[in-house]
């Protein structure tokens, strides 16, 4: 909810972050932070991180303990002329976005649905009335895009290579396309 108003989307990519083995977890080693408290948090715990000092990232708590998921890309549902207006107050340049690049990637769709560590950080996914998680439409496994994560290769092949992302199939509004991993897709 933002000043009073619904602002969704359908979430259409994501990352796993495993924990206290994962070497590109916040939690790896079993590291624990107040930055980080809420990947210890109960499963379906709110975790908001900047980066680069800036741009916020949504997370939530998953089961094992440390443990995560980076939502990545949603698919604007409710209240796209806000995410429009959030999104291009931001940029510097004026060519208006299209709806699928609003939350094309972990730091737009919180830029577009005014996630921030301040606002959001900590909320129970299920029962805030701020941010939440609601069932949403079932998505056939034969259309689950799965591929290596992004932007971690510095951890080492060994976990830089691992299939722990996820994204749907020919879905517009996803950060980067794998096509390799595409072209493996057994329904292909």
């Amino acid at each position: 909810m933002v000043d009073g108003k619904r602002v969704s989307g359908r979430i259409v990519e994501t990352e796993s972050y495993l924990g206290s083995t994962d070497m590109a977890s916040h939690s790896y080693n079993g590291k624990r932070t107040p930055r980080n408290e809420p990947m210890y948090m109960e499963p379906g715990t709110v975790y908001v991180y900047k980066i680069y000092g800036m741009y916020h990232c949504l997370n939530i708590s998953s089961k094992e303990e440390g443990s995560c998921v980076l939502i990545r890309s949603l698919e604007p549902v409710d209240g796209v002329e806000y995410m429009m207006d959030a999104r291009q107050e931001r940029r510097k340049k004026f060519k208006a976005l299209k709806d699928h690049e609003l939350c094309s990637g972990p730091s737009k769709l919180c830029q577009a649905l005014n996630i921030t560590k301040e606002i959001c950080n900590k909320h129970d996914a299920v029962t805030s009335k701020v941010i939440w998680i609601e069932r949403g439409t079932q998505v056939p496994e034969s259309e689950i895009v799965i591929s290596k994560r992004i932007g971690i290769d510095s951890v080492g092949p060994e976990w830089a290579n691992k299939p722990f992302r996820f994204y749907v199939y020919q879905n517009k509004n996803v950060s980067v396309r794998d096509k390799k991993a595409e072209a493996n897709m057994h329904y292909m």
